[in-house]
């Protein structure tokens, strides 16, 4: 019975082996919210929102740069190189070896990528937290690449758009990370002062010192719908306080009631929602060529800008942002320095000659 055993069995093995088909891991994506199962490529094809339940998936950031710029096409703006694990840290394993799968899983550098585009034509910088790579965590490296996204788009004159996606600061890295709150800040800072708009996406999750620096330092906060956007996590304030937190605690549309966010966008909407925004808060091409030419004296200011009114009048109206004021009759209306002698005068001398007895 050995021939069997060693031939009859291995070949029936092998030809099963042979018939079986090999299914990727990733072809189907489960819904955490629903348990839906979802094809991958209709997951892709909709911008990684599952169908049914309307849930924000996860998104790298190059497929978040490929939704950003026109047709998909971006420059990668390179960062300068910096020093890894300068404090030697271990734990369970060491921090260089953290680092080189991470690389290997991801295929980047760190944990964010600065690209540079048109968006409807528009030229804008953006950077983009990657969660996959150490949770997005904020270290020296992550920082030296938003300072340069941003000091990029102070020398192109052009917006600068956050795609915020992190758990904080990274613990590795000690005392240098929290170094790259301050400098980031400063960073901000230097948006500012060139009157350029910063505008920040805060997508799920959005957590530690990322939320307690740069993260909430833009000009315009916008939120994916059920991002979880904290300092400490929900879990955390509710085992040191013993207390039920209520219902969507810390989720964007808790902190859009709260005023702690400007809108929640579906992701659908989201390009062309920035799209407006950075058109709106750069003034469009008449403020470009009023900048050229030097001629913006004595215009009102928004975001820091000079611009136009009549710009700014224009684009409120097509965003819908502007609602029509009733028509008053000019003897309804109150000028300012302007006394009422109506409401001057005593209510007996107010009797019109009409109103008044006759034969008085």
């Amino acid at each position: 019975m050995n021939w069997i055993n060693n031939v009859v069995r291995p070949k029936i093995s092998g030809l099963l082996s042979t018939a079986k088909r090999e299914v990727p891991d990733n072809l189907w994506v489960k819904c955490p919210e629903t348990g839906e199962m979802v094809f991958y490529k209709d997951l892709e094809a909709n911008q990684f929102v599952v169908p049914g339940s309307n849930y924000h998936m996860r998104m790298d950031s190059q497929q978040r740069l490929r939704h950003l710029f026109d047709g998909g096409d971006y420059r990668t703006v390179a960062i300068p190189a910096v020093q890894q694990d300068p404090l030697k840290f271990r734990d369970g394993r060491k921090y260089t070896d953290r680092l080189k799968d991470a690389k290997a899983t991801t295929k980047l550098e760190d944990a964010v990528l600065v690209g540079e585009g048109q968006l409807d034509g528009q030229p804008v910088v953006s950077a983009v937290q990657d969660f996959r790579f150490m949770a997005g965590s904020l270290g020296m490296a992550a920082g030296e690449a938003l300072i340069t996204g941003m000091l990029r788009a102070v020398e192109l004159k052009t917006p600068f758009i956050l795609f915020a996606a992190s758990g904080g600061a990274r613990m590795q890295e000690g005392i240098l990370s929290l170094m790259q709150m301050p400098r980031t800040t400063i960073a901000v800072q230097r948006l500012k002062d060139a009157r350029l708009p910063y505008i920040v996406v805060l997508t799920d999750p959005t957590t530690g010192g990322v939320t307690a620096s740069y993260a909430m330092l833009g000009d315009v906060h916008i939120a994916e719908p059920g991002a979880l956007i904290c300092f400490a996590g929900p879990r955390v304030i509710q085992q040191t306080i013993r207390e039920q937190l209520p219902d969507g605690f810390q989720r964007a549309e808790y902190l859009l009631s709260h005023g702690m966010v400007d809108m929640v966008v579906h992701r659908h909407q989201l390009r062309e929602t920035l799209s407006r925004v950075c058109k709106l808060l750069m003034g469009g091409t008449q403020l470009a060529k009023a900048k050229d030419t030097h001629k913006m004296n004595g215009k009102p200011y928004m975001n820091g800008s000079p611009v136009d009114s009549k710009v700014v009048e224009t684009a409120a109206r097509e965003s819908g942002a502007v609602v029509e004021p009733e028509a008053v009759p000019n003897s309804q209306r109150f000028e300012p320095g302007k006394s009422d002698k109506k409401r001057d005068e005593p209510a007996s001398s107010q009797q019109t000659s009409k109103d008044a007895p006759h034969g008085a």
